[in-house]
């Protein structure tokens, strides 16, 4: 059994790091698995960040995983990692309740697609995550972790809290509007949302089959690329997959570019909108970049929001008929709101919205012939105080409309000590180039900042 002091160096270290002193018998699942429930109990009370969690049901999986080792078996890319999994993803046995009282005690009799490759691969199911009811805008229980008394975003808020406090060294998501990049910049992790399609999402709470997309929280790049490796694949039973070779993330964004990166400013819809502080940050992160950023005319993206909006509510009026069917009196007035609004789309706007995604990435072209990525805010600001109001996607449903990558780096810090993330778009398709870029940069910028400490 570890001490406390080697609990806290073993919660320290990266997933990647811990994965390969599992590998090597250094470290037991076990004793990592002691060390994030330890941390669980000394801040779960304060954070709320599980929706459930059994901490002998976790030690039982490291142990058969340890023995698993022992007896010089082949170990999975995850061999002992414990991950946190958003509470609308099913996993066998263990409670997926949706954030709503409607599913309360729900147990589903299957794993979902991921969670299968998760335990194919040997990562441990440390526990389910808080998600927003019905992974929409009205809040769970879940406070930020840099100080509780403000909201640590929506809707994958207890993914994003958890890694923020160490609990967990990764954990999965979902996002619909802005639910990986935004709780990412407010708690101060990288969130990383793939290229729609990349993951399947079969046994997961279908909210807007056109948007839903699983994204994942680490506190490293690195680590976003090691847990994304093993959830992408091909399913049959989800359309938007497809099968063809996948990309092999950790091994690109680990490698150095062939050549230095360039990058685009995007000055999106919302910008006016912005915390002052988030945009000076931003405009000094240019600075530092000088030539290798340019400003870039983005298409016409007036209508992005609304279009986004339309889709995500005529296919929830859809998805979420049994959540009314069964006690429409149990949903909050937010989520009845937005139900009710898509009943009210007519099929024609639908439709003409579904072609947006093709419009958006062909005018969208232009920019990624010349640059690696797109920068811009990851939120309009520091995570807002109070808990009621997860904060504005604004600045991320037009990326998942576009259905491209996009990751979130915790670059910088507001005045009152709560973090901002930077974000960067890819190419659609171009998931593990964009990884490989935000390593550069933040590898860049902790460059810059060693010479001026020693200066």
């Amino acid at each position: 059994m570890a001490h406390s002091v080697n609990r806290q160096a073993i919660l320290g270290l990266g997933a990647v790091a811990l994965r390969d002193r599992l590998a090597s018998g250094a470290l037991s699942a076990v004793e990592l698995v002691e060390a994030c429930l330890e941390r669980i109990g000394e801040h779960e009370e304060q954070i709320g960040a599980w929706a459930w969690l059994d901490g002998d049901h976790a030690l039982q999986q490291a142990q058969r995983l340890d023995q698993w080792r022992q007896a010089g078996r082949p170990l999975g890319p995850l061999h002992g990692l414990p991950v946190g999994l958003k509470d609308i993803i099913d996993t066998k046995g263990i409670p997926t309740e949706n954030g709503t009282p409607i599913d309360a005690g729900r147990v589903p009799t299957e794993d979902a697609w991921i969670v299968a490759r998760l335990r194919a691969a040997g990562a441990i199911i440390l526990g389910k995550t808080v998600t927003t009811e019905g992974a929409f805008m009205h809040a769970g229980k879940t406070r930020n972790p840099h100080n509780p008394d403000h909201t640590p975003g929506g809707s994958s808020q207890g993914s994003a809290a958890a890694v923020a406090a160490g609990m967990v060294p990764f954990a999965v998501g979902t996002q619909t509007g802005g639910s990986v990049i935004r709780p990412a910049s407010f708690c101060g992790v990288v969130g990383f949302k793939p290229s729609f399609g990349l993951i399947p999402r079969t046994g997961i709470l279908s909210q807007s089959p056109h948007l839903d997309t699983v994204g994942v929280f680490a506190r490293s790049i690195e680590d976003c690329a090691l847990l994304s490796d093993v959830l992408t694949g091909y399913d049959p039973l989800d359309t938007a997959t497809s099968a063809v070779p996948m990309p092999r993330m950790l091994d690109v964004a680990a490698s150095k570019p062939p050549v230095l990166p360039d990058f685009a400013l995007g000055r999106i819809p919302g910008w006016d909108q912005a915390d002052p502080q988030m945009i000076d940050a931003i405009e000094e992160l240019v600075a530092i970049l000088d030539d290798k950023c340019f400003d870039a005319p983005l298409p016409e993206l007036g209508q992005a929001a609304k279009t986004r909006e339309l889709i995500n509510f005529a296919e929830m009026a859809k998805c979420y008929y049994h959540f009314e069917a069964r006690g429409r009196d149990q949903l909050s007035e937010k989520l009845c709101a937005a139900i009710d609004h898509g009943k009210d789309v007519m099929a024609r706007d639908y439709i003409s919205a579904l072609d947006w995604r093709d419009v958006l990435n062909a005018g969208l072209e232009a920019i990624f012939n010349r640059a690696d990525a797109i920068i811009c805010p990851a939120a309009l600001g520091p995570a807002p105080e109070g808990l009621d109001d997860t904060g504005s996607p604004i600045f991320n449903g037009l990326w998942t409309l576009a259905g491209v990558p996009v990751v979130t780096i915790p670059l910088f810090v507001a005045e009152n000590g709560m973090p901002m993330g930077v974000q960067l778009v890819g190419r659609r398709g171009d998931d593990a180039r964009l990884l490989r870029t935000a390593r550069w940069l933040t590898s860049h910028l902790e460059t810059i900042e060693d010479r001026e400490l020693k200066l």
